[in-house]
């Protein structure tokens, strides 16, 4: 478990020293969180072994160091000089992104009511608290068919799919809350609304940055939203061609370990809590990620999923490697 701690703490400690000292510190959490994971999931392939614990501790931690991050982010980065700023911003959205969403994500599936709580104030930080609710009712039922909006099918492009995976998601969640509610009481008080609970989320990050002016009100956007493609950079690239076949009775087949794409790399799989181990995830939900499993009838990412997400940001190139990679899962491992 160490190697989880470390990787995915040490984003936000170098961020924060960027933000208290300035100089190289901003550089250092951006290399980091980009070309030093690639360097180091090159040096060692050999996935981490499963470990059966719960990893609560370092949920709560990741959780506590976002929103640590992110109010000295939007306290100070008016003050900083642009050529510290630029990265200190890139470090913050990505570390928000590929960091912060994975525990949010592991912490809305946690039993613990304080954690997914916590989950979903992550989310709600970040101006998507939807994104909660979509996961959990909309998501996790209808993956990898097209009554999930954050399933892209084949041949979409991610800058298509990122406008259809946020808006549908909105719509869908929110319709899938309120059919929650009613079920639970015919006429629920429209304050206890999820959806209520995500916009105070937004309200609540969008005025902390308004006292740093209009910069700091323009940065949080900034942020907010590259944090969010990375969100739906995730989605995209581990469903991306991968559909249930639809029975004679109407209803897509069980999940399986064939609808997610997953990765082995070590280092970039321990920042981001396990979350390129998809296909366990979505076929056992409440599995703690450091106790998430690879298995040979998972597809495999050709690269780490940073990596992946990076090319699916040019998508000629994206449906041409990923072309080869869907056709070969029909085929002998021989072939």
């Amino acid at each position: 478990m160490i190697w989880f701690y470390c990787a995915s703490l040490l984003p936000f400690v170098l961020i924060m020293g960027g933000v208290l000292f300035g100089g190289a510190w901003s550089w250092a959490a951006l290399i980091t969180i980009t070309l030093g994971a690639a360097v180091l999931d090159v040096m060692r392939y050999r996935p981490n072994a499963p470990h059966k614990t719960s990893g609560s501790l370092l949920l709560a931690l990741v959780g506590a160091s976002h929103f640590s991050t992110l109010l000295l982010v939007l306290a100070r980065i008016p003050d900083v000089p642009l050529a510290e700023a630029l990265p200190l911003a890139l470090a913050a959205a990505l570390a928000f992104g590929q960091i912060s969403h994975p525990a949010a994500h592991e912490m809305i599936h946690n039993s613990a009511r304080p954690l997914r709580h916590l989950g979903r104030a992550v989310y709600g930080s970040l101006l998507l608290g939807h994104h909660a609710s979509a996961h959990m009712r909309v998501h996790h039922v209808h993956v990898g068919t097209d009554q999930d909006p954050n399933s892209a099918p084949r041949g979409m492009g991610f800058y298509r799919f990122f406008l259809r995976a946020w808006i549908g998601s909105f719509l869908a969640g929110a319709q899938a809350e309120t059919t929650a509610r009613r079920r639970q009481s015919p006429s629920p008080h429209w304050l206890t609304h999820p959806y209520v609970g995500h916009f105070l989320w937004a309200a609540l990050t969008l005025s902390v940055a308004g006292f740093s002016g209009p910069f700091g009100l323009i940065a949080c956007l900034g942020i907010c939203l590259y944090a969010q493609a990375q969100v739906f950079l995730a989605d995209y690239v581990q469903h991306y061609g991968l559909r249930r076949a639809i029975r004679s009775v109407g209803k897509p087949e069980p999940v399986g370990p064939q609808h997610s794409w997953n990765a082995p790399h070590w280092y970039s799989a321990a920042m981001m809590l396990n979350a390129p181990r998809h296909s366990h995830h979505h076929m056992a939900p409440r599995t703690p990620f450091p106790a998430l499993e690879l298995t040979p009838q998972m597809p495999t990412l050709p690269y780490s999923l940073p990596v992946m997400a990076v090319i699916a940001l040019v998508p000629p190139v994206w449906r041409r490697l990923m072309a080869r990679q869907i056709n070969q899962l029909g085929r002998p491992r021989s072939q």
